[in-house]
């Protein structure tokens, strides 16, 4: 199974960029537009996971203590070597430290932490096409109220691939609270 932790959105945060992503798609239709149900803040991808590795997710994650975490929205921006239009979340002092958290609790599971910074956000769209990224780069505007929220836990996903895109599921919540 392919599996990834993830921050599910608030509705009301859900609401605002789906708004947002609505008029942006209208200018541009050369991207493949992401579907709202599939919006989270990723923690971690942890990939193809063995049966024993899940099970020892639960156990390692239940240990995971921590508060509720803001979550305030940044900018729209293209990482252009994944060739994805994200909008960014603003990497929060909480928010980091839930991750580390989490990829913490993982590697006791046999799940290694990425080489790469960790740099949350939300794929908004896709594209193979870096003219197409260069042109949506040149209309962005950064709306001047994004939402924001607070996340009172984290998700694991299962991911389920198909020609018409990935589909997540929920295997199990983690609660984030006060302690």
């Amino acid at each position: 199974m392919r599996l990834f932790l993830a921050i599910p959105l608030a509705s009301e945060a859900t609401t605002q960029i789906f708004s947002l992503a609505a008029h942006l798609r209208s200018r541009e239709d050369s991207f493949l537009w992401t579907r709202p149900a599939s919006w989270h803040v990723t923690l971690q991808f942890l990939g193809e996971t063995a049966p024993a590795q899940a099970s020892c997710l639960n156990a390692a994650l239940d240990a995971v203590r921590a508060a509720p975490v803001p979550i305030q929205f940044q900018s729209l921006a293209c990482f252009e070597r994944s060739g994805v239009f994200v909008l960014q979340i603003y990497p929060a002092p909480a928010l980091l430290a839930l991750q580390q958290l989490v990829v913490a609790a993982t590697r006791s599971c046999g799940f290694l932490p990425e080489n790469r910074p960790y740099r949350p956000h939300i794929t908004l769209a896709r594209t193979r096409s870096a003219a197409n990224l260069a042109t949506l780069r040149t209309r962005l505007l950064n709306p001047s109220s994004l939402p924001r929220f607070t996340a009172f836990g984290f998700n694991l996903y299962e991911s389920f691939l198909s020609p018409a895109g990935a589909r997540y599921e929920i295997r199990r919540r983690f609660p984030l609270s006060a302690f």
